[in-house]
């Protein structure tokens, strides 16, 4: 096996020394077989005909054009909760913040550090910088994923009331979460009753601009409101004027702009979420581990433009992978076309996801290059690969 890969970004080491041999890095995007990325915006980059995967070494894939790759059959994978823990206690740290003026606190002892008695002066000073405590108050977690469930679970420990509310909330996600925490049908039970609200949904065309005046408008007076998610969920000018009536205390952001920098009220975080050494180190490593699986076995987990599906290791004498459009009959097709061919198929994995459906085909000898051609030839078929 020969597969050439780049790195669009730097991605950790802990992660690319999972890569063997076989793998060989290029700096040369149109020639590589698969891609690493974090932030790179790649709707400009033209990929190569060989490209048949991209893994995102993190959450978010608004950089990938990730439906247009989908339909020239190529795999988009993110790493879901490895940067979870990172995110969750930026997020903590953005409450306390919130809560109690610590940075101007820390502001003030700086401007003031030539005075040799400001150990005196700050006893009197401190009283403007005085805030609440976080343990007893009402914290709404909008998204109950891998991060909203660590957020939750933390904040119980803290002390707080926690209201999750996420409409598509898994069995799995349900068992990670703490009995304490109670569980809303509806986002306005969220905006009416919390104290502080944290964001933690897609940026899908349903949650863009979700937290506008209509939103505040429900909320308690006083509100924090915390956003480490997405910079499109929040309607910033709506919230830069809840921030000047008073109608919300503070707004936390991981997303500077020159809308909300330096603002009054607006807490501006430089996109911290998951710098951390151990949240990059955990996504890399994720991030490799999907791909080889991809590469050596033709198995997608965690991919943002196909479905899951496995064969689990292949250990048969023959495996292809067909990337397809999600239509009737094409399980009949490819059977008819290998059974013309003389080629026995020992299992099948065939799994769908919208306008997009990946076949995968066991068989007890090789597919022939004749075969992989008749496979293409149909209209519906995006790309086949000979995985072994």
């Amino acid at each position: 096996m020969n597969c050439r890969y780049c790195c669009l970004n730097p991605i950790s080491g802990k992660g690319l020394a999972n890569l063997t041999d076989g793998y060989v890095r290029t700096e040369n995007f149109g020639e590589a077989d698969a891609a690493f990325v974090r932030s790179a915006k790649m709707d400009e980059m033209a990929p190569g005909p060989n490209l048949v995967a991209v893994a995102r070494a993190g959450a978010g894939v608004n950089n990938i054009p990730h439906a247009e790759y989908a339909k020239k059959g190529i795999v988009v994978f993110n790493t879901p909760g490895a940067n979870a823990n990172g995110v969750k206690e930026l997020v903590i740290a953005g409450m306390l913040l919130a809560s109690r003026d610590i940075t101007g606190g820390i502001d003030w002892v700086k401007a003031n550090a030539s005075d040799p008695a400001v150990a005196k002066a700050a006893e009197k000073a401190k009283k403007a910088f005085a805030g609440t405590e976080i343990q007893g108050k009402k914290l709404g977690v909008i998204g109950l994923g891998a991060i909203g469930q660590k957020i939750a679970n933390a904040a119980v420990d803290l002390g707080m009331e926690v209201y999750g509310y996420d409409p598509y909330l898994s069995i799995d996600a349900a068992w990670n979460l703490s009995r304490s925490i109670k569980h809303c049908k509806n986002v306005e039970t969220i905006y009416e009753a919390c104290d502080y609200i944290t964001i933690h949904v897609p940026a899908l065309d349903s949650t863009k601009g979700m937290i506008d005046s209509d939103a505040i408008a429900m909320m308690k007076t006083g509100v924090i409101v915390i956003n480490c998610a997405r910079d499109v969920l929040v309607d910033e000018d709506d919230m830069l004027a809840a921030l000047a009536s008073g109608k919300v205390r503070k707004y936390v952001t991981d997303f500077p702009n020159a809308k909300t920098a330096g603002q009054k009220g607006c807490i501006v975080i430089p996109h911290l979420g998951a710098s951390t050494e151990e949240a990059e180190d955990n996504c890399a490593v994720m991030a490799v581990r999907q791909m080889r699986d991809f590469i050596e076995n033709g198995n997608i987990a965690n991919s943002v433009n196909y479905p899951a599906c496995s064969l689990g290791p292949a250990t048969r004498a023959g495996r292809i992978a067909v990337c397809h459009k999600n239509v009737a009959n094409m399980i009949g097709t490819f059977t008819s076309i290998m059974g013309k061919a003389g080629v026995n198929i020992d299992s099948i994995a065939n799994k769908s996801r919208g306008d997009f459906a990946y076949t995968l085909i066991d068989t007890d000898a090789p597919v022939p290059q004749d075969v992989v051609k008749a496979l293409e030839s149909s209209d519906a078929v995006l790309r086949v690969r000979v995985v072994k």
